[in-house]
């Protein structure tokens, strides 16, 4: 180590006075040496474990092998939890919890003596929310996604462990799922350990991660169950031990155009248009000026290069042994920034040189790919002043351009109330308009946004509409759906006054969400609506609706942006 660089934990430990006593007596109940405190980076595993998140479920197991790193490289390893945020199980939604875990980093890791940290990932918000808190702290920082489940079988059918919930209703209306047949299909579709299996929130984190420089490379492809997952977790430990003693913090990492590369590569992998709100809001703790526009700009262009649920036909296992993200960084060399320097201390594009693809069909290239022009497009236009965003890759070809009379539900109770209605005046040219589902409305911002069709409608062999709200999509789904509205519904914004018969226009290749009224129609309907009521007065409920952002800004709390930095000045005695 250079003698230019002192440990932040030696603050607690090296003193011989009162303080120094008490930060290492307590720790010696644990039958810590005395080398243990004298100049060994001490390193935090952040662990998100928890039996309530089936994804993040193995990770206690994880942390014990990157602790075999960290001890081999001379680091003292020291594991703490967070919150953990299951995607299948809170309600009402794990987006509402994201910031509050970031929060809970962020003070864990400024409060105690940690050198650098593992942020051990997984279910969806794991990811962002762990990478935000570290961001506000700025110490040496490595993640180690969980990784994806193995392939889901289900009487000879492969199916996505995310993908598969969006075709339940379709499948039980037509006869085709039976009680005793969705008991089975439940095991069949979550078979292993790991997280959803699709390219969904969860995989596309973990793949942006990469993409970003955060972890080692090829890790993020590698299913949870693969013995050369665990390789990959104790080589972690190591390298970070390496990292605190290079100084080599997240700052130095988290480029400009770090964040410009994992925009690419989201565009080329089909990844989910939650990384958009996640990424915005990890680039405004470090301190990087990143903006919605800079998603079209950079990413509408980039072709798809990978064939996985769900705007293709494979899943995770199927992208690993075709050469997983490390083909697609080799095949984006033209496109990437190439000096970016990642965790392992090497430029990005050198990490990837010798990548080679096994299955072509999984894994498509430049000058053949599986979509042109599949990135994510942010709309403008009079429903979203600020901006809405929509997958192309995962969206009806013929419904880019439409033009249809809205449906509208004010809530998601509403909605569930009325959708299957046989008389709801709707067919397969409406489109489905859903209220309240912002970050300030539902409290959250859910990912209620793909709704499910009309039954009457999904009887008649419809498959896709075009629907749009101010809320998110599961990354697992698919579908012509229009997201992330803001301003949203409940502070005023435009979506608030659409009524039943309004037309709207979608026009993706002009990058156009429009709603049909004259500009002094819509300012008359917005001086006689009447204001949305929040029943929110107590716990972080309360802080969040008080303090949180729109979606285009990345739903943080306002107060939360930027750093607060790793020192602590003052002492608990």
């Amino acid at each position: 180590m250079s003698e230019k660089l002192s440990l932040r934990s030696q603050e607690w430990f090296q003193n011989m006075d009162k303080m120094g006593f008490v930060h290492r007596s307590w720790l010696r109940n644990q039958g810590y040496p005395d080398d243990y405190f004298q100049g060994k980076p001490v390193i935090g595993i952040c662990n998100t474990w928890s039996e309530l998140t089936p994804c993040n479920a193995h990770l206690r197991d994880v942390a014990e092998t990157v602790k075999k790193g960290i001890l081999e490289a001379g680091g003292f390893p020291l594991e703490f939890p967070v919150m953990s945020l299951g995607e299948t199980i809170m309600k009402p939604t794990t987006m509402l919890f994201r910031n509050l875990v970031s929060m809970d980093v962020e003070e864990t890791l400024r409060a105690n003596p940690i050198d650098g940290v593992v942020l051990l990932t997984g279910c969806d918000k794991t990811t962002p929310s762990t990478i935000m808190g570290a961001c506000s702290v700025d110490l040496p920082t490595i993640v180690v996604p969980g990784g994806p489940m193995l392939n889901g079988r289900f009487r000879n059918e492969t199916i996505g462990s995310g993908s598969f919930n969006w075709m339940i209703k379709e499948r039980q209306n037509k006869g085709q799922l039976m009680a005793e047949e969705l008991y089975e299909a439940e095991s069949c579709a979550a078979r292993s350990i790991g997280h959803c299996n699709t390219m969904g929130t969860a995989s596309t984190m973990a793949v942006m991660s990469e993409a970003l420089g955060l972890t080692l490379p090829g890790i993020s492809s590698i299913p949870a169950a693969d013995s050369r997952k665990k390789v990959f977790q104790q080589i972690s430990g190591r390298r970070i031990v390496e990292m605190v003693k290079e100084d080599l913090t997240l700052s130095k990492v988290l480029t400009k155009k770090a964040f410009e590369n994992a925009i690419i590569v989201n565009a080329a992998v089909g990844g989910s248009t939650n990384l958009i709100i996640h990424l915005i809001a990890i680039a405004r703790r470090i301190g990087v000026d990143l903006k919605l526009e800079e998603f079209d700009s950079l990413g509408s262009e980039v072709p798809l290069l990978v064939n996985l649920m769900p705007s293709g036909k494979y899943l995770m296992e199927d992208f690993y042994y075709a050469g997983g993200l490390s083909f697609v960084m080799k095949q984006l060399t033209t496109l990437l920034h190439k000096e970016c320097i990642t965790v392992n201390g090497q430029k990005i594009i050198d990490n990837y040189e010798k990548a080679s693809c096994y299955n072509s069909e999984v894994i498509k290239t430049l000058e053949e790919p599986l979509k042109e022009n599949a990135g994510i497009t942010v709309l403008k236009g009079n429903l979203c002043e600020n901006g809405a965003i929509i997958k192309p890759s995962a969206a009806t070809p013929k419904l880019m351009q439409h033009r249809g009379k809205a449906v509208v539900f004010e809530n998601i109770e509403d909605y569930h109330q009325r959708v299957d209605d046989p008389d709801l005046d709707v067919d397969e040219n409406s489109v489905i308009v859903l209220k309240g589902v912002g970050p300030k409305g539902y409290p959250g911002m859910p990912e209620v946004g793909n709704v499910d069709l009309p039954k009457k409608l999904i009887e008649k062999g419809v498959k896709d509409m075009v629907r749009i709200s101010d809320g998110r999509m599961s990354g697992t789904a698919y579908g012509t759906v229009v997201l992330h509205i803001s301003p949203e519904s409940t502070i005023g914004g435009t979506l608030a006054i659409v009524e039943n018969g309004d037309y709207i226009t979608l026009d993706v290749k002009n990058k156009l969400l429009q709603l049909e009224l004259s500009d002094e129609e819509i300012q008359y309907r917005k001086l006689n609506m009447k204001p949305e009521s929040l029943d929110v007065n107590r716990g972080y409920v309360k802080l969040y609706v008080d303090h949180v952002e729109q979606a285009h800004l990345g739903a943080d709390l306002d107060f939360l942006v930027g750093k607060s930095g790793s020192k602590v000045s003052r002492d608990l005695h």
